[in-house]
């Protein structure tokens, strides 16, 4: 039986966020936060599925900048990331168009919307980072903390692989051919994806299809980045997490060296740090269970 989706948007301020509702309304709700650059598909509806299934209401959304959210259009930093990127490296902050802390008050506006109170709060990669933030500030709104393969950019941590990084941030120019972006959403993924667990070519490229199907706009992921690198270090917002959270990080991921799921695992009193052999920088199909085995094992925690 297909699954019911319902679709709405919440005001975030002055900005309007799209957001998926699946599943039973008066289950636990799971918050999902997704990545830089990444639309809410990343969180495939196979895995919202699973979720639903151990008894979940499963809320994915669009951050701002990305997919059907409000854009920025317009809005920059003058001059090169690069000096913000070093300050990143050393835990300190950098003007930008808007931080984590911004994009967390964004999440917290989807719960606001929906009436819901609390949520188990899961994040991925960028939205690691942004779940941080809302598992630190909104401590009374956050049932447990889920943090996959993500980072608390604490100073001095291991940085990532040239060629997996840029690879992120340097994409085909703008008004690239879809083809092109076809293309390279293969080339991306063969580079930070999971070695152990590689996706299918045919597979990545219907997905990067949706993708570029639903709202293609490369220009917002430089504000998206801006938003990392000007944030800081989260490690005292780690420290001032008290619910019962789980790290999962891949072994093999290239762009988040497991340095940083084990930084925010070090950093958060409750935290358990889960490592997968031969995972990289994605959610292959073939890790679907153990991952949600993981979540639900730290949702237990909170209900207990």
């Amino acid at each position: 039986m297909e699954t019911a989706v319902r679709t709405g948007v919440a005001r975030s301020g002055d900005l309007e966020i799209h957001y998926e509702d699946m599943g039973d309304p008066s289950d636990p709700a799971v918050l999902l936060i997704m990545g830089l650059g990444a639309q809410l598909l990343l969180w495939r509806k196979g895995f919202c599925e699973k979720l639903i299934a151990r008894g979940l209401r499963v809320i994915r959304f669009d951050n701002r900048d990305v997919g059907l959210s409000s854009k920025l259009d317009g809005q920059r930093i003058d001059g090169s990331q690069y000096p913000s990127m070093v300050r990143s490296v050393l835990g300190r902050r950098s003007p930008a168009v808007y931080t984590l802390e911004d994009m967390a008050d964004d999440a917290v506006a989807v719960l606001d919307h929906l009436d819901i109170d609390r949520a188990h709060i899961v994040g991925a990669s960028m939205g690691g980072m942004i779940a941080q933030v809302v598992a630190a500030r909104h401590a009374h709104r956050t049932t447990s903390l889920g943090v996959i393969f993500s980072s608390n950019n604490q100073a001095a941590l291991p940085p990532p692989d040239p060629r997996a990084l840029f690879a992120i941030i340097k994409g085909p120019p703008v008004g690239a051919p879809r083809e092109a972006i076809l293309d390279n959403a293969v080339r991306v993924t063969k580079i930070i994806g999971s070695p152990a667990y590689p996706t299918p070519e045919d597979r990545i490229r219907a997905d990067a299809a949706e993708a570029y199907d639903r709202c293609h706009y490369p220009v917002g992921v430089a504000r998206q980045f801006g938003a990392i690198t000007g944030s800081g270090s989260l490690r005292n917002y780690d420290r001032q997490i008290s619910a019962p959270t789980v790290v999962i990080h891949g072994l093999a991921d290239r762009l988040m060296r497991p340095a940083g799921g084990r930084a925010v695992a070090n950093n958060i009193s409750q935290a358990r740090l889960v490592l997968f052999p031969g995972m990289g920088h994605d959610l292959p199909e073939a890790l679907w269970d153990p991952v949600v085995d993981q979540l639900d094992l730290t949702f237990s925690y909170a209900r207990a």
